[in-house]
């Protein structure tokens, strides 16, 4: 089972059916997978969702940490510090059909040009980041876009029934650096 901590909550402990990076001989990497998004915003806590479901489906190795990051801004600094890969889950807003996923493969770029509200904040860290020396060298960003934006707790139709292929993109990705990810019974 993979660890799903809160960012707000640094003390949650690992679940005891987590393989060991030893285990998975995988001691050179350290991948952050990071969900983003408010959910009080319907469609904006698309990648906060789908953390939720990541954890739900699949076990992986202690070479991954999945955060959600909700929100977060500055705040998220030290969990950038060491990591080989990051991969950011999040709704972006990229001009296509709701629902559409979205690979950006340089998402300080992307983010140059303000695509989500919580995005500005999500630039500023990955620029502090960088300035320290702590911005991974591998980062990559999947994105959903999103249909509804106003006050909701609930995921628009077409983002609710597409989590699960943004969750799919995610995995794979995970299993391409080499990641040994396992789905759960």
């Amino acid at each position: 089972m993979s660890t799903h901590r809160n960012a707000f909550d640094k003390y949650c402990p690992a679940s005891q059916n987590r393989q060991t990076t030893e285990e998975a001989g995988q001691s050179f990497l350290n991948v952050l997978v990071l969900g983003l998004g408010n959910i009080l915003l319907s469609d904006e806590g698309a990648g906060v969702k789908a953390i939720e479901e990541l954890n739900r489906r699949y076990d992986v190795s202690e070479a991954v940490e999945i955060i959600d990051g909700g929100t977060m801004g500055l705040e998220l600094l030290p969990y950038f510090e060491g990591r080989s890969h990051m991969l950011i889950i999040d709704a972006v807003k990229a001009g296509k059909k709701p629902g559409t996923i979205v690979r950006i493969d340089d998402p300080p770029a992307y983010f140059s040009s303000k695509t989500s509200p919580h995005q500005i904040g999500l630039s500023d860290v990955m620029g502090v980041a960088a300035i320290m020396d702590n911005l991974p060298e591998h980062i990559v960003l999947f994105g959903i876009e999103p249909k509804r934006l106003s006050t909701s707790l609930n995921l628009s139709s077409d983002i609710a029934r597409n989590i699960h292929r943004l969750v799919d993109r995610v995995v794979a990705e995970l299993e391409v650096i080499g990641v040994k990810v396992k789905e759960k019974k």
